[in-house]
C-alpha cells in the first residue's frame, strides 16, 4: 500500500480524550486497559501489535461492541438482558495529547484509500491499512467516525501508546450502569429480561 508521507502528516492530530467509555468483557475487568490480539477493524491482520477502542459516548461504544448488525433483517430491537450480562463499562481518559491520524471527513479521500476502511463491514482492508500505518509511523492510533453511528468518534489506540499515555477507572458491570436504558433508547433497543 503506498501512501504519501506528506498527505499522512496533514492528517496527525494532537487528540486528548477525556471521558471516553470502553466497554469490555467482564471477565477482563481486572484489566480495564487489557488488549488482546483480535479481528477487530483495525487489528493487525498478523498479530503484530494489539489495540484498544475507545467510544466519545455510551450509545457508540454499545453500538461498536455489543450491538454491531445483530438487528439486520429483524423487525424487533430487542437486547436481552442476558446480553449484557457478561460486559462491563469503564471510562479511559489520555494523560497526554496522543498523536493520531485523523480519518474523520476525508482523511481516506485524502490519502488515497478506499472508505470502506471506515465504513465497511467488512474489515481486511481497514486491517491492513493500520499495519502499514503501525509499521511506517509512530503514531498513536486512529480517529475515526463510528460506522453505525456516523458523527460520533473513536479512537483506535494501539499498543505502544497505551501504558503510557492512557488511564482508566476501575470497570463496572453494564448492567448497573444508570445511562444503560438511555443509551440503548438512543439506538431504538428495548432492554428485555
Amino acid at each position: 500500500m503506498a501512501l504519501d508521507p506528506a498527505v499522512i502528516a496533514s492528517l496527525i492530530r494532537r487528540f486528548q480524550p477525556a471521558a471516553y467509555l470502553r466497554t469490555t468483557p467482564w471477565a477482563h475487568r481486572a484489566t480495564p486497559l487489557g488488549m488482546g490480539f483480535g479481528k477487530t477493524r483495525f487489528a493487525s491482520p498478523r498479530d503484530a501489535f494489539k489495540l484498544i477502542y475507545i467510544a466519545k459516548d455510551l450509545p457508540t461504544s454499545l453500538a461498536e461492541t455489543i450491538i454491531r448488525d445483530r438487528f439486520e433483517g429483524t423487525v424487533a430491537r430487542e437486547l436481552a438482558v442476558s446480553d449484557i450480562a457478561d460486559w462491563g463499562l469503564c471510562e479511559v481518559r489520555a494523560t497526554a495529547p496522543l498523536r493520531v491520524l485523523d480519518l474523520r471527513g476525508n482523511g481516506c479521500f485524502e490519502l488515497g484509500v478506499t472508505t470502506d476502511i471506515v465504513g465497511a463491514k467488512a474489515q481486511d482492508e481497514a486491517r491492513a491499512f493500520s499495519q502499514e500505518i503501525y509499521d511506517k509511523t509512530d503514531l498513536d492510533g486512529i480517529l475515526y467516525r463510528s460506522r453505525l453511528r456516523k458523527r460520533q468518534d473513536c479512537v483506535a489506540v494501539y499498543d505502544r501508546a497505551v501504558a503510557g499515555s492512557l488511564a482508566a477507572d476501575p470497570v463496572v458491570e453494564l448492567e448497573t450502569v444508570v445511562s444503560l436504558v438511555p443509551a440503548l433508547r438512543a439506538l431504538k433497543v428495548k432492554l428485555v429480561a
